[in-house]
């Protein structure tokens, strides 16, 4: 490929950038981080647009077709090729593009490389404190994000532009505590007492009819904060698994309650203009509802990409629904887990945590999924962070870089050792979580004795 090469010097400029930013505490501008930022991009933007040898499968099978769906009046979701498995607010930015004239090497990754952009100052708010600046540079230098937002033009930044700033302003000003804990209860089985959180029925009515004066004051940023994480999930539907987290910003039982509805809004809206807007038939919603599902029945069975799946298939993409059915019900187990284990931590360490085991037991990953966990790891990093931020890298960068240079029969025989290298990631992975970092720091502790008590035989 034609962009092969300068783009490897650029991202291995980015990392050695960030490392030595890292270990010298480099604290750039926002003007200088951003204008790195920027011109990496648009430079591997314009170098991937340009590559008459290779373009990404998806992004001129599956992205392209939902844009010009949009342009054509036609339901992206439904009548794309089978391509377009999301709500059409992305489809919309595509066919206005294409409408405005942009070719498509360039309209769909426009799309994604502005929003990688507005990531920067993001995940230095985010990360706040003494070492915001230091973690939004190296976000700018981050060499995955580069390759999914420049080469691919992967729709993984929209989503995080959007489900980072729902936690930044969730959080609001200020440092977070950890808000009053729920009642504790006592759970006697076999004469053993085992405390568990419970909320009382009359609890619950005092915390929504009387909200203390901090929840009450939370109101219009849990609802802003509610917005913007439902137009994460119209760019993609894995945000669902940010929520749990973003709620724990908020104060009090009311705000979570408006942010949780709030988030629904977004959603609803781009569902409903493709009958209003012509694109589609109303009596077509629930086909387009299945095509976007989340249940296990609803994801689309190609394994063997990654970890343990490649492992059982050798290494070649598999169509047995029964891996990818296990595998999405792992993920729930281990997203509940992540919330028990974690549920005293700073919910930014909550989402690393759910993110990260996400990767381990998925049954299914493209390597724009690696992106996911990537800017909560920058801004808030574990012991391991910089290791598994690497490791996750490599693998990605020699699908992207090295596979592409090979077609046919010999990207399949390469394919397989590819995939099933993916094992050596996941130690690294499993390092970063912060199982260290199970309660936040200076936040007050529940107490085990409570104010509600349930007896249970």
């Amino acid at each position: 490929m034609e962009y092969a090469i300068p783009t490897s010097i650029v991202l291995a400029a980015g990392v050695v950038l960030a490392l030595v930013a890292q270990w010298k505490g480099w604290r750039p501008s926002l003007a200088v981080t951003l204008t790195l930022g920027i011109a990496v991009r648009v430079l591997i933007m314009i170098l991937a647009a340009k590559d008459t040898r290779f373009q990404p499968v998806d992004y001129v099978n599956s992205f392209q077709p939902a844009g010009r769906a949009i342009v054509d009046g036609r339901d992206p979701v439904l009548e794309s090729n089978g391509g377009w498995h999301f709500l059409p607010m992305i489809p919309y930015l595509y066919g206005l593009l294409l409408w405005l004239g942009v070719t498509w090497d360039y309209a769909g990754r426009i799309v994604t490389v502005v929003s990688d952009i507005v990531l920067i100052p993001l995940v230095g708010r985010l990360a706040g404190g003494r070492t915001a600046k230091l973690r939004a540079f190296q976000y700018a230098c981050s060499p995955l994000a580069i390759l999914v937002a420049s080469v691919h033009g992967q729709v993984e930044p929209v989503s995080l532009v959007f489900g980072v700033a729902a936690y930044v302003v969730a959080r609001g000003p200020g440092e977070w505590r950890r808000p009053e804990p729920l009642p504790w209860a006592r759970l006697r089985i076999a004469d053993r007492a085992l405390p568990l959180p419970w909320i009382p029925p009359g609890e619950i009515v005092r915390r929504l009819v009387r909200p203390s004066e901090e929840d009450r004051a939370a109101m219009w940023r849990a609802a802003w904060a509610g917005v913007l994480m439902g137009l994460a999930l119209c760019a993609k539907s894995w945000p669902v698994i940010l929520v749990p987290a973003m709620l724990m910003f908020l104060p009090g039982l009311r705000s979570r309650l408006v942010s949780l509805v709030a988030v629904a809004v977004p959603p609803v809206f781009f569902l409903l203009t493709l009958p209003i807007g012509g694109w589609t038939e109303w009596r077509q919603l629930p086909e387009v509802l299945n095509t976007i599902g989340l249940r296990p029945s609803d994801v689309r069975p190609i394994t063997g990409d990654w970890g343990w799946t490649a492992l059982v298939s050798g290494g070649n993409w598999n169509l047995d629904p029964t891996p990818a059915r296990i595998g999405q019900y792992l993920i729930y187990a281990s997203i509940v887990a992540c919330l028990v284990w974690w549920r005293r931590a700073d919910p930014v360490d909550v989402t690393i945590a759910i993110l990260l085991s996400f990767m381990i037991f998925t049954p299914r990953l493209g390597a724009q999924y690696l992106l996911w966990f990537m800017p909560f790891l920058v801004a808030r990093p574990t012991r391991w962070a910089w290791p598994a931020i690497l490791g996750s890298t490599l693998w990605a960068a020699a699908g992207y870089i090295v596979l592409t240079q090979f077609h046919g029969p010999a990207w399949m025989e390469l394919h397989a050792p590819w995939a099933i290298s993916s094992l050596l990631v996941f130690p690294l992975l499993a390092a970063a979580i912060p199982w260290k970092r199970r309660n936040a720091e200076g936040a007050p502790l529940p107490s085990p004795d409570g104010r509600a008590r349930v007896q249970a035989v």
